[in-house]
């Protein structure tokens, strides 16, 4: 059996080649490097949300396990809060995309043909994970069903504060992961925005218009409750 070494442990070799530039071997070295960089980011960006969606799968499972079960509670909000800082990770990428020079994407974004982010499964995976504004995705259902086997529905939880425990913290990272996702994509709306403006998008989108009506903050429910509950502490401390 080979030696284990970090090149073999990581496959260093087999992810530094998959970044396969499409322009010419006639256009400018600055802008070949520049669609290396936007390949880079985006490949980057697939990976860790790769290992967002394993973490908040598996919360989900643990927030289902039965409620004897303290541990599996902990871990689970150990996973939403690692989910919370990939989120910052994927926002960071995005920022990073800003260092992209408007006349190297002019220049190589011909070449992207029909190809468009549009179109990441993973994101998808992501979106029926946590929902949208208008709707709360799966973990949110597990969250529902983990709360009431402890014998609390949400607006109770909320009430309780940091006396609801572990579900008080479940419920708290929820929204950061909520918010996490909702500042990325308007950062991601931003750089589309700088670089195309009202241009349509690769891959058939509407592009800017495209983003916009997707940027929504998820775990609308949780949200709702939580400003009732702001609104009753301040008709409280101004009576």
């Amino acid at each position: 059996m080979a030696e284990l070494t970090y090149t073999s442990y990581i496959q260093t070799d087999a992810l530094l080649s998959l970044q396969q530039t499409q322009s010419p071997e006639t256009m400018d070295r600055a802008a070949v490097l520049s669609e290396h960089f936007f390949i880079v980011a985006h490949q980057s960006c697939e990976l860790w949300l790769k290992q967002v969606i394993a973490d908040l799968s598996l919360a989900k499972e643990l927030l289902s396990a039965p409620f004897d079960q303290p541990a599996a509670l902990e871990t689970g909000t150990e996973l939403l809060v690692r989910a919370r800082e990939l989120m910052r990770v994927l926002h960071e990428q995005v920022v990073a995309l800003e260092r992209l020079p408007l006349r190297h994407f002019a220049e190589f974004r011909p070449y992207l043909g029909t190809a468009s982010g549009a179109q990441s499964m993973q994101f998808r995976v992501l979106g029926r994970l946590i929902g949208d504004g208008e709707r709360d995705g799966e973990l949110y259902g597990a969250f529902t069903r983990c709360a009431a086997a402890y014998g609390y529905d949400v607006a109770a939880i909320c009430r309780l504060g940091v006396d609801g425990g572990a579900l008080y913290r479940v419920a708290e990272a929820l929204l950061d992961v909520g918010i996490g996702y909702w500042r990325w994509k308007v950062t991601h709306l931003g750089l589309v925005s700088k670089m195309i403006g009202s241009q349509g998008g690769t891959g058939g989108t509407s592009g800017e218009d495209f983003l916009a009506r997707r940027v929504t903050v998820p775990f609308p429910e949780l949200r709702r409750l939580r400003g009732a509950l702001h609104d009753q502490e301040l008709a409280r401390t101004s009576a």
